[in-house]
């Protein structure tokens, strides 16, 4: 059976792990302190999911806000690079401390994991990630992951948890991610305008859903906003999840909000091969190939990517590297790993694969994206 409910993100049976994100408005109050009273009815559900047969992972923000407060930060910590990188050094034990703490009452053990964004973009390291997980999962650990804010710098970072949580929700084989947030879903405008309606279940993260995303959060604490939980949408959908938001404000939320049926259930497309899930959930790629009407058809035929198809190469990237393929409108395309440096591209650009030995002087490979180097998106 597959999700098609939020109800079914607590079934082990159609939800066998799950991913639950948790931001820093809901976890520490205005005061930079803590709310443990509703972290301690959070962790409960958790123990009871487990108790059920759910394996559960928990993305975590936090350590910034609490490492600010202890360090008497102004601006939450935010104020500047440094300052981030400061507060989440200190913040970070205390986060992790919390959370083994309260888990540990209910006789879990807690696994703290900091990632960055090369760890999940790297193949290499992605697949180090998922073992570790798996690792942990099978030892019955509660791995507790957050971004290594305290050595990730504006060009090598995530900037929001919710796209960490569904890459983290891939490279675990979850089925499920649940954003805890400060709203309980998408609506099709923002929802302090009158009349502004929640939708229940999206089949497919298309630009008229993105319309309907507002900006950042409203709280100050967090660096998410609607349009973050969209991409974190895209992400799960691509890699064959279901994604959910639910308000994360109440007392024992993921409860509340399951019981009720109320948030936004993001329907996942089929289960993709492994390594075409990872291409499609990259949120970095080294640059871009257009093509012309005849290789999009062929694209969405199946086929591979040949030069005589490509008509503009933009980036410096190498072989090997993650690019974009746009189409005619400028919209991207797939995602793939380029068979040739861009300098190469370049000059193999509109010609036919009869020609290209006599270009580069080697024997051409088969295409410059190969099919199975490629996720359509």
């Amino acid at each position: 059976m597959k999700i098609a409910q939020l109800a079914h993100l607590s079934d082990p049976a159609t939800c066998p792990r799950l991913v639950v994100k948790v931001g820093s408005a809901l976890l520490v109050g205005k005061d930079g302190q803590p709310r443990r009273a509703w972290l301690t009815a959070l962790v409960a559900e958790i123990a009871a999911a487990r108790g059920r047969g759910q394996e559960v992972i928990v993305v975590s923000s936090g350590a910034i806000a609490l490492g600010a407060r202890r360090l008497g930060l102004a601006k939450g910590g935010r104020g500047s690079l440094s300052d981030a990188q400061a507060a989440a050094s200190v913040g970070q034990i205390a986060l992790a401390g919390l959370w083994a703490e309260l888990l540990g009452q209910h006789g879990l053990t807690a696994a703290q994991i900091l990632l960055t964004l090369e760890d999940l973009e790297d193949r290499r390291r992605y697949l180090n990630v998922t073992a570790t997980l798996g690792t942990l999962l099978a030892a019955g650990a509660v791995p507790v992951i957050n971004e290594n804010d305290s050595v990730a710098t504006q060009e090598i970072r995530f900037g929001d948890n919710d796209r960490l949580a569904a890459r983290v929700g891939q490279a675990a084989g979850a089925q499920g991610v649940l954003l805890l947030s400060d709203i309980d879903g998408l609506y099709d405008r923002d929802p302090r305008q009158p009349g502004a309606v929640r939708i229940p279940v999206v089949k497919g993260v298309t630009p008229e859903i993105h319309a309907m995303a507002t900006g950042g959060s409203s709280s100050g604490l967090g660096s998410g906003g609607m349009t973050s939980k969209l991409q974190a949408a895209e992400i799960a959908e691509l890699a064959g999840m279901a994604l959910a938001i639910i308000d994360g404000q109440p007392v024992a939320p993921i409860g509340t909000a399951l019981s009720a049926d109320r948030g936004t259930l993001f329907l996942p497309r089929g289960r993709r091969q492994a390594r075409k899930a990872w291409l499609g959930g990259k949120l970095r790629v080294r640059g871009s190939v257009g093509v012309d009407e005849g290789a999009v058809r062929a694209l969405r035929g199946g086929s591979s990517l040949l030069a005589a198809g490509v008509t503009t190469v933009e980036g410096q990237f190498q072989r090997g590297d993650a690019i974009a393929v746009t189409g005619p409108d400028g919209a991207i395309l797939a995602r793939g790993l380029s068979e040739y440096d861009a300098a190469e591209c370049a000059r193999l650009l509109g010609r036919h694969t009869r020609e290209h030995e006599a270009i580069l002087g080697y024997a051409p490979r088969s295409a410059l994206i190969h099919r199975d180097q490629m996720v359509l998106l």
